[in-house]
Parts: structure tokens; C-alpha cells; sequence
């Protein structure tokens, strides 16, 4: 068997009225791409892009399934639409797609300049690199960075609430 469903599941009567969903994105992301072989091998690939498909094929007339730029795009389909924080009040870069089914593409909210270090990466991103509660860069093994890199953006989760809500 490819993929066994969790023991514990969520027993669902009639039918969902908003989907938004932001299933792990570590063994999908192109960030991830060097060790895309080892995660064929173990099979941790094949089993998340099912974890994703069972939200973007879910019996739900609107649904917003969120991940970055990564291998979904070909799995399944292209995106539509790719978002950035700097357009909903966040100053940095850190492009996220948007699977969309029944609702419409989300709309800028407050459009601000991004900072930039001397690579043209963002500060405080995620993108190379993530900070805690205190603004220290986090080492990329250590086991709090995974957690602060996969968080959604305030701006964008109230722009989702208020769009879709």
C-alpha cells in the first residue's frame, strides 16, 4: 500500500463550507529538491503529495490549498495563484502558491517595500533562514526552524479571514 490514511480521522457530516489548508510542505518544496531521491526512495514524497490531494479533492465547493513553490505544480496542477507577504503588509519575500477551487484569487491588502540583504533575499523571510521569538538567526538544523519557516504570515491569514471569510 502507497499511502495509509491516519488511524485517527475526523468523521465529517454533510459537507464543509471553506476548505483552507496548509498541509506540510517539507517533502514537496523546491527548497527540499537535493534530497528529493532519498524522499522517493522512503516513499515520504509519494505520501505527501497524497496528504495534499486528499484537501484539494475534497467534497467542498471552496477550497484554498496553500504550499510553496514545489513539485504540486506538476503532480497535480500549476497554482492560481502565487502570492508574496510583501503585499499584504509583511516586508519580505517568500513566494506561496494558492490552489484554488470555488473562490477567487486573493487580493494585495498593503502593498510595502521589502528589505533586502546583499544577496536579494529578504530579512526575516524564511527563506534563508528563520529567527526566534528574539530575532537570533536559527542554524538550519536546529529543531525550531522548521516550525518558524512553515508559519503563515499574519497579513495573509487576516486577508484570507476577511476575502473568504
Amino acid at each position: 500500500m502507497l499511502f495509509k490514511p491516519p488511524i485517527h480521522t475526523h468523521t465529517q457530516v454533510g459537507e464543509w463550507d471553506l476548505i483552507i489548508a496548509h498541509p506540510p510542505c517539507t517533502d514537496l518544496a523546491v527548497s527540499g529538491a537535493r534530497w528529493f531521491p532519498e524522499k522517493q526512495k522512503d516513499f515520504r514524497q509519494q505520501k505527501a503529495c497524497v496528504f495534499f490531494m486528499y484537501f484539494a479533492l475534497a467534497n467542498c465547493k471552496q477550497i484554498a490549498v496553500e504550499n510553496p513553490i514545489g513539485i504540486m505544480s506538476n503532480v497535480y496542477r500549476k497554482p492560481n495563484q502565487i502570492i508574496q507577504p510583501y503585499e499584504f503588509g509583511h516586508p519580505v519575500r517568500k513566494a506561496t502558491c494558492l490552489w484554488l477551487k470555488g473562490l477567487p484569487n486573493l487580493v494585495p491588502t498593503d502593498i510595502v517595500e521589502t528589505s533586502n540583504d546583499r544577496n536579494g533575499f529578504s530579512y526575516g523571510g524564511a527563506l534563508r533562514y528563520a529567527v526566534d521569538e528574539n530575532g537570533k538567526i536559527l542554524p538550519w538544523n536546529d529543531p525550531r526552524t522548521a516550525k518558524a519557516r512553515s508559519k503563515t504570515f499574519t497579513g495573509i491569514a487576516q486577508a484570507m479571514a476577511d476575502q473568504w471569510g
